[in-house]
C-alpha cells in the first residue's frame, strides 16, 4: 500500500489534483441521481435533514472535543448568513435535481462562477475590467438560451437551479470573510448545527416513512456528500485551483451520460449550446481572476 502512495505522491501536484476532481465530479453526478431518484417520493427536506444528520454524526467528535470554544465567536452574523444562505441554496438546487433534467441542472449551476463575481463587486468592493464584465455578460446569455424564459411558459425549477447557484455563490463570499478571522472547526460547527436545526421543522411536518431500499439510498446520499467534499479539499491541497477547477465541468459529461442511461434524459441542442457557453465565459472569468491575483 506503502508503494502505490508513494508512486502516488510523485505525480505532479495538479495532475493529483485534477483527477482527485474528476472522481469527486462523478461522486457529485451519482448523488444528485440518488437525489432525482428518492425524491420522486420522499420530501427534499427531509433528505436534506438525514443526510445533515450523518454529517453532524461524522464531525461530532471535533466539535464535542472543542465544546468549551468551537461555537465561541465575535461575528456570529456571518455564521447566520452562511447557514441561512445554505439552507435555500440546498432546498432550491435539490428540487431542481428531482424536476429537471440532470444535464440541464448541471449546466445551469456552473453560472455560480459569474454570480461570485458579481456579489464580489457588491460586498467586497472588487473592481473588475471590461472583459470580465463582457464574459460575465456572454454567460448570462448561455443561461438565457438553455432557459429560454418567455412570458407564457417560464420553468419554475430553471429558476430554481438559478437561485441554487446564486446562493452557492453567496456562500463563497461569506466564507471569504469567515476564513480570514474564524478557525474551520469553528465554521463546521456551525454550519452543520445551524442547517440541521433548520432542516428539522419541514422534515417533521412532512415526514414520509422510506422504505429500507429509500433509507439506504438516503444513508448513500449522505456518505456521498462528505466524501466528495473531502476529495474536493484533497484536490486543492494537491493542486492549484486554476488549474484543477476546470476539471469539475466533466459534471456535465458524467451527468448527461447518467441521466440517458438511468432516466431517458436526451439533453437538448439548446442546453449542449448553453452549457458551452457558460463554460467558455466562465473558465475566461477563472483566467482574469488568475491573471489579476498573479498582478
Amino acid at each position: 500500500m506503502r508503494d502505490y502512495y508513494r508512486r502516488w505522491m510523485t505525480i505532479p501536484g495538479n495532475v493529483r489534483g485534477s483527477l482527485i476532481v474528476l472522481v469527486a465530479s462523478m461522486v457529485s453526478v451519482v448523488m444528485s441521481a440518488l437525489i432525482k431518484q428518492v425524491g420522486q417520493h420522499i420530501p427534499v427536506v427531509e433528505i436534506l435533514f438525514v443526510r445533515q444528520l450523518l454529517v453532524l454524526i461524522i464531525i461530532s467528535p471535533v466539535v464535542l472535543k472543542n465544546l468549551d470554544s468551537v461555537f465561541v465567536t465575535r461575528v456570529f452574523r456571518y455564521h447566520f448568513m452562511r447557514g441561512s444562505f445554505s439552507v435555500i441554496a440546498m432546498i432550491t438546487g435539490f428540487t431542481a435535481v428531482v424536476h429537471l433534467p440532470l444535464a440541464e441542472v448541471t449546466a445551469i449551476s456552473f453560472v455560480r462562477t459569474l454570480f461570485t463575481t458579481l456579489l464580489a463587486i457588491y460586498f467586497l468592493k472588487e473592481v473588475i475590467g471590461i472583459r470580465r464584465w463582457t464574459s460575465v455578460a456572454i454567460g448570462f446569455i448561455g443561461v438565457l438560451i438553455i432557459v429560454r424564459p418567455d412570458t407564457e411558459n417560464i420553468n419554475a425549477y430553471a429558476m430554481l437551479a438559478l437561485a441554487s447557484a446564486l446562493f452557492v455563490s453567496g456562500i463563497n463570499i461569506v466564507m471569504r470573510k469567515l476564513s480570514q478571522i474564524e478557525n474551520p472547526s469553528t465554521i463546521m460547527a456551525y454550519q452543520s448545527v445551524f442547517v440541521t436545526l433548520v432542516m428539522a421543522v419541514p422534515s417533521i411536518f412532512l415526514w414520509v416513512t422510506p422504505t429500507f431500499e429509500e433509507t439506504i439510498q438516503i444513508l448513500m446520499i449522505g456518505g456521498l456528500m462528505s466524501l466528495m467534499q473531502w476529495m474536493f479539499i484533497q484536490a486543492f491541497k494537491a493542486g492549484e485551483a486554476a488549474a484543477i477547477a476546470p476539471m469539475e465541468y466533466a459534471r456535465l459529461i458524467f451527468a448527461t451520460i447518467i441521466g440517458v442511461i438511468f432516466f431517458a434524459e436526451v439533453p437538448t441542442m439548446w442546453t449542449l449550446a448553453g452549457a458551452g457557453i457558460i463554460i467558455a465565459s466562465t473558465l475566461y472569468t477563472m483566467h482574469r481572476n488568475a491573471v489579476k491575483k498573479r498582478g
